[in-house]
């Protein structure tokens, strides 16, 4: 409910999932405050029970327990956790389209490239009170490391319905790569400033 732009940070999901073309969208809270945003901008909402509510409290069981309160049976679920202001209907389209023209992937996920400099050829670690190299490589042009990426995991996730009864990814990750900016995760007061100029210099 943190203010973005004049808004709770939770809108800027919920207005990507209703601008997309998912079938439904569901918001699943123990909030009252969240629960009237969701309704007013026209979402279902699922009260969720005060032990799948906790700080610790997983992923998985929350989307199990969303289906379960479910009369409909899904392809697939879509996971938008609402720290990612940036991410767009255009991103989940596009990872929608992407992984129903894969019938073998059984999951996607949203990426964004790791920085050369943070790479495992790259990092260090204290032994005693010296550095050492976390792997034993002799890489050491930015040219010739390899590539990885990593989860924005607050952005996108699909899971196939079949296998949310033990996993939210799967074995078959298909990746949907996104740019730093759309990538962002609001933990923090300067990621909700940072998101900010961000969403004032796109209306600029």
């Amino acid at each position: 409910m943190a203010e973005l732009c004049g808004k709770p940070l939770i809108y800027y999901t919920l207005k990507a999932a209703l601008d997309s073309n998912l079938d439904r969208v569901v918001v699943s809270t123990d909030c009252e405050m969240i629960s009237k945003v969701a309704l007013k901008l026209g979402c279902e909402v699922i009260i969720r029970p005060a032990h799948l509510a906790e700080d610790n409290t997983p992923t998985l069981p929350v989307l199990q327990h969303a289906m379960e309160q479910q009369a409909l049976s899904f392809d697939y679920i879509v996971t938008l956790q609402p720290t990612s202001p940036l991410r767009s209907s255009n991103h989940i389209n596009e990872s929608m389209t992407l992984i129903a023209e894969d019938e073998d992937a059984d999951s996607l996920v949203s990426i964004v490239p790791v920085p050369h400099n943070m790479v495992p050829e790259s990092i260090m670690k204290m032994e005693d009170e010296y550095l050492i190299p976390y792997m034993d490589s002799k890489i050491n042009r930015r040219q010739e490391k390899p590539s990885y990426y990593a989860r924005n995991g607050a952005a996108i996730y699909i899971s196939h319905s079949e296998i949310l009864n033990h996993d939210i990814l799967g074995k078959k990750i298909l990746p949907y790569k996104m740019d730093e900016d759309s990538s962002i995760d609001i933990d923090s007061i300067e990621d909700l400033k940072k998101a900010e100029l961000l969403i004032k210099n796109k209306l600029a």
